[in-house]
Formats: C-alpha cells, structure tokens, sequence
C-alpha cells in the first residue's frame, strides 16, 4: 500500500514554544486511522499538519493526495446557503446561468455537469434527500449541519479525509450515520476520537504522545487489550527495576563495609611498625587504589540501576490513567434530591421543547436524560440546577446540586488552575489542591497553567477536578455531556469514580458506555 502522507521526524510546539511531540514517523495510506491521546498532546495540531494548514517546527511531511477536512463549525455568513456549506455554491451558480441563458465562456469552460447527480447521491448518502441547496445555512439544525458538512466531504472527493471528533454532541442516529460513512470509506481516513463505538470501526489505532506514536492494529478493543498487556509488563518491569535497585544497594553497602573493614585493619597492621616505611607506604597506595576502583565500579552500578528504574517508572507513569475516589457526599438513602412537576419549557416566540414532563429522583439515583438533537436536553438540565425557569409547572430541589457544563463555565480563564480550584475550594490549602489535581494529571507547574491556555479536554478536566475532588462533592452533580473532548484514559478515570460517588447523577450523554459504565439506572427520554 502506498503512503498518502508521509511523516518523517516531525516534531510541533504551542504558539508559546512548549513542545507537544517529537521525532514523529508516520505514513498516512488507505487504511481507517483512529488518533488517540492525552488531552494536550497535539491531536489538533497533527491533524492540522496532515493537511497542509500549518507547518512542523522540524521534519518533513509529504503529501501525494487531496486531503479534506470535517468542518464543525464553519464560518458563515447570514447570506450562506446549503451550497455554500456544501463547498458547491459557485459551482451551482454557474450552472444556474447556463440554464437561464447567461453563461459565459467562462462558465461553458468550467462548468461540471456531473454536479447536480453527485449532489443528490451525497446529500442522500448522509440522510438529507431533497433537501434545496439555496436554503439558509442559518435555518439548518445542529445535526443537519453535521450531516451536510459530511456531504462536503464526499463531493470534494479527497484520498484522505481529516476528523476531529467527529460525533461529539450528536445523537444516536447521526453517530450512526458517522460511522457508516466511514465504513464506506475506500480512501484513507484519520479521526480523532473518544467515541469508543467509532473506533471500534477503525483498522488501526495510533496513539499519539510527547516521544511521537504508537501503532496498534485493528479497532478499539484490541488497542485496550494491548494497552492492558504493556501496563502488565511495564508494572512488572518497575518492580524488576526496584528490585535490582535494592540488591545493587545492598552490594555496594557491603562492599563498602567490608573495604572499610580492610582500611582499618592496614591501619592497625601499620601501627606496629613491624614493616619497613617503604613497604608499609607501597601497601598503603596499593589499598588506596583498589579502594577507588572498587568506589568507581560501585556508582557506575549504581548509576546504571538508577537510571534503569527512572526508565521503568516512566514507562508506567505515561501508561498509568488518572486514579482517584471522591470524598463522600453525605447523601442519606431516600432523600427527595430533585422533583419536577408537569414543567415546560418554551425559548420566547418560539414552539414548545417539551410539556408536561415530571421527574422525581430520590437517594443516589442516577437518570440520563436522552433524546435527540435539539429536543432541549441541555436547556432541562438547566432548570433542574436552577439556571433557567421553567415556562409552566413546578421544580423541587431538596439538596445541594452543582452543575459543569460542556463549556466548564466555572472556571475563569484569567486564573491558573490551582487558583480556580482553591477559589471553588475555600477550605482546601495549597498542598491538599496540588494533590488533588495531580490525580487529574495536573502535577507540579502543570497546576499553575492559565485555564485561558488550556485546550478543550484539558479544560473540562480541570473543572472535573475541582467539582469532584473538591472539600465535598454536591449531593446532586449535573452533568452535560461530561466525556466531550476528554481523552480515553480520563474517560475511563471518571467513568471508575463516578461509579464510586455515593451523590445523586443526573447526565446528558450519548455515549453509551459511559451511561453504562456510572450505573445509569433510569432514562427521560425527550423525542
């Protein structure tokens, strides 16, 4: 298979110079790649590499097809139409003048007749069959301008198409539609992910880390059990290494003993006097010498198991995830945490979201509240923490509740994070704040970064900090959509802990495994 992109030594850095990887090499064919990663580590930044919009601090990168890129939120004007997210619109308006007689000989040349068939397969291919491609880009839901961004894509027809995480916020049916698009997919494809179901699909799993990737063949599954399988062996090799440590220790300190035991004793041998001075200086040098070697070869073995262990300790602090257990809340069993009562809920001017809808949840129950796009999920969860009011009935809250948005609004972005959290944290000092943020791989100076320079899922997990490893959790957490742009292992930290908070949950989330995985007991469905 040739390579459509090639990757030779590549290395990139922030804006401000902080280096995100080094020495990548990597080839790019017709094959489904899915990028993982730390949050922070540059999945963004390689995507953007690969096609061709920023440049590597060093190696090279050498394309040899078209590349296209999943725009999530492009930027349109008031006057964009359907065609125009679509990438088509000149292209239409050509033919449109053709057709009323006021073509030019520059639109007969450039004119593609083929258009308007590909159109209609590629607008039916992602579920929006008949749907006018002068119609206002503005008026198009969130997941039909999902959809039709994924239409752009098919009609560009590139080799390799680029996808940063292509599912986040959408429904069931249009993760679906995401991942039968790339299933149909016979050019090479990257996509940046934490959808566990989309990587499932794809035919390799490159991980991506400050040294530069690792390449794991087949779906997501068989990555975890790889994963799994070098945690054992890096666990075992630390332990070998600690092991080694110790003896080496334990060697150099007899030795030690016993060489001191020998000086003292040429010590006393010389206080008799009994030897000639020449001879008794002759064996002095000799000890002298021999004590040194014996020194030398001592902290080169000791240097060398040093370094051994500082090796093994890295190799399982890069695979360790996060690891951590949440303070108790002090819910009681059967406490009313939240009621609500034939609520609805309507923006002004506007149809309804929902009516007549009721929701009692008692003790540390745990309801995700399901549906798709634009059903009013997040604006429910907003009443149920008291952001909005409910446009009729009646909300009940019987505890403390604390909602985290996807936007982690909490946080200010002209503090670091320690700052942020010891602020949301008044009781906690500074030592007990830099530890809790160390288990959200916030360690050291990482904890004194200014939240205005963290990425998404960086962002997300500072805030994840400093609501569940706070002085006390909130008896009820809200939560909206909490997995968007983490990384996997933060998923699976959360996921672990969350399982473990004995607080009421309420969740918007379409990832199923994450629902699955805290215990999710009961479900409001919004259709």
């Amino acid at each position: 298979m040739s390579a459509l992109i090639t990757l030779d030594s590549v290395s990139a850095a922030t804006p401000d110079g902080r280096t995100l990887f080094e020495n990548l090499t990597l080839a790019v064919g017709t094959e489904r790649t899915g990028l993982v990663g730390r949050n922070g580590v540059g999945k963004t930044t390689l995507l953007r590499l690969l096609a061709g919009e920023a440049s590597p601090r060093t190696g090279e990168i050498v394309l040899r097809g078209k590349v296209a890129t999943l725009r999530q939120t492009p930027l349109l004007s008031s006057e964009d139409r359907l065609a125009d997210l679509l990438g088509v619109g000149s292209a239409l308006d050509r033919l449109s003048r053709i057709e009323a007689g006021e073509g030019t000989e520059t639109d007969f040349a450039e004119a593609d007749w083929t258009l308007p068939a590909r159109l209609d397969i590629a607008l039916a291919d992602v579920g929006l069959t008949g749907l006018d491609p002068a119609r206002p880009a503005a008026s198009l839901s969130g997941g039909q301008a999902t959809r039709a961004a994924l239409a752009a894509l098919l009609l560009a027809e590139p080799d390799v198409i680029l996808l940063d995480e292509p599912t986040n916020n959408l429904d069931a049916e249009a993760r679906k539609l995401v991942a039968d698009i790339l299933r149909r997919w016979r050019g090479g494809a990257v996509v940046v992910s934490h959808d566990r179901a989309l990587l499932e699909g794809m035919d390799r799993i490159v991980e991506l880390s400050s040294l530069g990737a690792a390449v794991y063949g087949g779906g997501y599954s068989l990555y975890v059990e790889r994963k799994a399988q070098e945690a054992a062996a890096a666990e075992r090799d630390l332990a070998s290494a600690q092991r080694d440590a110790a003896r080496i220790d334990r060697e150099v300190q007899a030795a030690r003993e016993k060489q001191d035991r020998r000086d003292a004793a040429g010590r006393r041998f010389a206080a008799k006097k009994s030897e000639p001075k020449i001879l008794l200086g002759a064996m002095a040098e000799r000890a002298q010498n021999s004590g040194g070697r014996g020194e030398r070869l001592a902290e080169r073995r000791r240097e060398a198991a040093t370094e051994a262990l500082s090796d093994a300790q890295g190799r399982v602090e890069r695979i360790r995830a996060p690891a951590f257990e949440l303070p108790p809340s002090g819910l009681p069993a059967g406490r009313m945490v939240l009621e609500l009562e034939d609520i609805a809920f309507a923006w002004p001017s506007q149809a309804p979201l929902f009516e007549a809808l009721s929701l009692r949840m008692a003790g540390p129950q745990r309801v995700a509240v399901t549906g798709p796009n634009g059903r009013g999920k997040t604006s429910l969860i907003r009443i149920a923490a008291g952001e909005l009011e409910p446009t009729l009935g009646n909300v009940r809250r019987g505890v403390t509740a604390l909602m985290l948005d996807q936007r982690a609004a909490i946080l200010r972005d002209d503090q670091t994070i320690l700052e942020n959290f010891r602020r949301l944290n008044p009781a906690s000092d500074r030592n007990r704040a830099q530890a809790a943020l160390a288990q959200f791989l916030f360690r050291n100076t990482a904890a004194d970064q200014q939240v205005a320079s963290l990425s998404g899922g960086e962002r997300l997990r500072a805030a994840l900090a400093c609501v569940l490893l706070g002085d006390r959790p909130p008896q009820l957490l809200i939560l909206d959509e909490p997995t968007n742009h983490l990384d996997l292992a933060s998923i699976g930290s959360i996921e672990a802990a969350l399982a473990g908070y004995d607080g009421a949950l309420l969740l918007v989330s379409h990832d199923e495994a994450f629902l699955e995985a805290v215990g999710v007991e009961a479900r409001l469905a919004l259709n």
